[in-house]
């Protein structure tokens, strides 16, 4: 399918997307249906070494995360809008300082009760990218990623189970996927999967995402969610998949311990993997362990 064909498509859906109920916008700016929360960390680690006969090298880093959470539930209706945002840096012996973690990602899911229990018509919007430009170190030159390059844009709506507080299931047969490559010379490389010259790929398909917090020990909280794409007109066998986990330990009012890990395969992704230019398609993982200080509100 073209692409102004899918934009055409995608529009469809969005128009869908934004409530323009005259009722609901004036029942959103009653703040007594709003539930607020959120976290702030700052982890550091620090390894200092001088005259080790056993090797290695002094090294310090910092992480530091802040996440949001605005819910407003009233009578049938439910809105649930997150932010989630990290940035770290880490400095090894005499090597340059470079980036150990990047991301900034928001979603919005507005949900209206069915006739039948747990279920809710739903749609949502999904969007994520990275706050500065990313390399393949200790090359500093030649960027492999940027702020937008790549974004990422998912539009859906569809069918929401939520049989408890802790789980949701969220299905669509329609759904609109983006990826922006705003950088000139990424985007002429067809980074990403768009085509070389090209900034936008879209793409329409299925989507399904499912959700999970629960409190699995006393002072330990665990949230996981999974994320499927399935491309109808470009192998759609090959699934995209986003999946996330963390733990938050909390050992005080202000001392927490959290690990996460972030698993993605986007079959439209070429991954470096040596120094001859190659690529190929792989799994992307992330894992980030972390002690520091942690603030709830």
């Amino acid at each position: 399918m073209k692409t102004t064909n899918l934009l055409k498509s995608a529009a469809c859906l969005l128009v869908f997307l934004i409530p323009a109920s005259p009722l609901f916008s004036q029942s959103i700016q009653d703040t007594t249906y709003w539930t607020t929360s959120g976290q702030a960390t700052l982890n550091f680690s620090q390894v200092s070494l001088s005259n080790w006969v056993s090797g290695g090298n002094s090294s310090v880093s910092g992480i530091g995360n802040f996440d949001f959470n605005a819910l407003y539930q009233k009578g049938r209706l439910q809105w649930d809008n997150t932010l989630k945002t990290g940035y770290g840096l880490m400095k090894e012996g005499e090597k340059q300082v470079v980036k150990n973690e990047d991301k900034l990602e928001i979603n919005s899911k507005l949900g209206i009760e069915t006739n039948i229990e747990k279920l809710l018509y739903s749609s949502f919007i999904n969007f994520q990218t990275q706050f500065a430009p990313g390399y393949k170190y200790p090359n500093t030159t030649d960027k492999i990623s940027d702020f937008l390059a790549p974004a990422y844009l998912t539009l859906a709506a569809g069918l929401d189970y939520q049989p408890s507080e802790s789980f949701s299931l969220f299905f669509t047969p329609l759904s609109a996927k983006f990826t922006f490559v705003t950088d000139e010379s990424l985007s002429n490389a067809g980074a990403f999967g768009v085509e070389p010259g090209e900034q936008v790929r879209a793409e329409l398909g299925a989507t399904a995402k499912t959700e999970y917090k629960a409190t699995v020990l006393p002072n330990v909280d665990l949230s996981t969610s999974l994320s499927l794409f399935s491309n109808y007109f470009n192998n759609p066998q090959n699934i995209d998949v986003d999946w996330d986990v963390t733990l938050n330990m909390k050992i005080n009012d202000y001392l927490s311990a959290n690990f996460s890990t972030n698993l993605i395969y986007d079959h439209d992704v070429l991954i470096p993997i040596d120094d001859q230019g190659n690529t190929g398609r792989r799994i992307q993982l992330k894992q980030v362990l972390g002690v520091g200080f942690s603030y709830k509100f």
